[in-house]
């Protein structure tokens, strides 16, 4: 590479077009997750259809559990049950302005060979390197926070934990994700996908195999397609569904994931990676959907027009807007469907949930942080730091307010990714909209609209709900 095709900082990334091999950048770069970067092959741009899936699917996989987050249980549960399938409409949009920005970031890793964090530090005035590493890693701890709670939760409603104990349980998940590390990309991809599966799977069985929750296709579809906000309550929840959707740490993560793929930069093989990661993300992110759906499907059919429940241990639960959904859930819904293996599909399925989130949390962690300040540490040790971070929070705040502070715990979490997604999403955007900066690979007419459309309706709805959720965190902090 000569020096007029060099960016003006430090890191180099591989020209656009250029022809040249991306398995390794030349020295000078900074490589982020260097133990897997360039680590898959990939085949030539005129291999078989589904030789070049294999090799390109992985990714989206990972980036997708941060859609099926303990955030996002909790108000698609509280959705469905108090306005049945009038939210399902909500979903599906804040899975599809999901898809596109998802897409988007792939864009900008396979065309750049960088990733966000890396775009940021490079394109950006230096100063602006300590605030926005600052912002991702607070937000990164935010999504730990609600991972470990879910983690925590499902091992509580298992096998009986105290929640605090379950809390400090979870920090042994460091020892997890350093096993994995050490069998490369391809075996994290794969247990992140068993655990994705296992969610599909558990709420297949209660939606489709239970007899008592047998869903109405018909009030479904129409639901998806006839959007409205008619009833009161229902435009703060939305706000909640979309809020809790797109992830910042997704950004980052996913422009950093495709660079595992061993890229060669001619047109042909660029075209065929972006073609390969765009049906990647729609795949992964339509599971997604699915998921959510059903964790709002159930909540309707099982919960919707109920005011309280018996429980099996004859306590009457009540439900309300404030109700921690997530523990409701399983609680009620072994007597309401007639079995207890209703519960334990569902707190299974949570477990998966956190622990998968777990995995791509720490990823997104070495990527910011390798991507804004060209730090290397070991994984297990920012692993470690992470999730003490986290867990701190959650083992004072239940210690001192009890097991009824989970939900004001997530909604501190979201306020958290609420305040820093902008500073993910706007610089993505403008970075992929260049044509300086991606040449004649910059986004679409079609792309360009969707995702800053996307991106503004997203932090509008994160702007409105921001009050009621900081005085419901400030709530939380003073103990009022």
């Amino acid at each position: 590479m000569n020096g007029k095709n060099r960016p003006p900082d430090d890191a180099v990334a591989v020209p656009v077009s250029s022809g040249t091999p991306h398995a390794r950048p030349q020295l000078g770069s900074h490589l982020s997750l260097e133990n897997v970067h360039g680590s898959i092959d990939v085949p030539h741009h005129q291999a078989s259809f589904w030789e070049q899936w294999r090799a390109f699917v992985g990714p989206a996989i990972l980036v997708s559990v941060g859609y099926m987050d303990p955030g996002n249980w909790g108000t698609d549960l509280q959705g469905g049950a108090q306005f049945k399938y009038d939210l399902l409409w909500v979903v599906g949009l804040a899975s599809l302005m999901a898809i596109f920005m998802q897409v988007i970031s792939a864009r900008l890793g396979v065309v750049t060979g960088k990733d966000l964090a890396q775009c940021c530090r490079d394109w950006y005035p230096s100063w602006t390197r300590w605030p926005n590493w600052l912002m991702s890693e607070i937000a990164i701890g935010a999504c730990d926070l609600a991972e470990v709670l879910g983690s925590a939760v499902a091992l509580n409603l298992l096998f009986h934990i105290p929640l605090i104990w379950a809390v400090i349980i979870t920090g042994l998940d460091v020892l997890l994700l350093l096993g994995l590390q050490r069998f490369g990309m391809r075996t994290i991809e794969a247990v992140v996908l068993l655990l994705v599966a296992t969610i599909a799977v558990c709420y297949f069985i209660e939606i489709f195999v239970l007899p008592q929750t047998q869903p109405r296709f018909l009030e479904i579809g129409h639901a998806l397609i006839t959007p409205h906000l008619r009833q009161a309550g229902m435009l703060y929840v939305a706000v909640g569904i979309i809020g809790a959707t797109v992830m910042p740490h997704n950004l980052y993560l996913h422009s950093a994931l495709v660079q595992s793929r061993r890229l060669q930069k001619d047109d042909a093989s660029i075209r065929r990676a972006l073609q390969f990661n765009t049906i990647d993300s729609t795949v992964a992110l339509t599971v997604a959907f699915f998921v959510n759906a059903a964790i709002l499907v159930l909540a309707a059919t099982v919960f919707f027009g109920k005011k309280s429940v018996l429980a099996s241990g004859g306590e009457l639960i009540t439900f309300s807007p404030q109700s921690d959904w997530i523990r409701v859930a399983y609680l009620t819904l072994a007597p309401l469907l007639g079995t207890a293996v209703a519960s334990t599909l569902f707190a299974v399925a949570l477990l998966a949930a956190g622990q998968s989130s777990t995995i791509t949390g720490t990823l997104a962690g070495q990527v910011v942080m390798e991507g804004f300040m060209h730090w290397r540490i070991q994984p297990w040790v920012r692993r470690l730091i992470t999730r003490t971070l986290a867990i701190l929070p959650a083992v004072l705040v239940i210690g001192i307010r009890g097991d009824n502070s989970v939900t004001d715990l997530l909604t501190l979490s979201q306020v958290v990714l609420a305040l820093q997604l902008p500073f993910a999403m706007f610089p993505l955007l403008q970075f992929t909209s260049s044509r300086v900066r991606m040449g004649s690979w910059r986004n679409g007419r079609f792309l360009l609209i969707a995702g800053w459309t996307s991106a503004i309706l997203i932090t509008s709805m994160d702007i409105y709900g921001l009050p009621e959720s900081i005085r419901t965190a400030w709530h939380l902090l003073i103990g009022g």
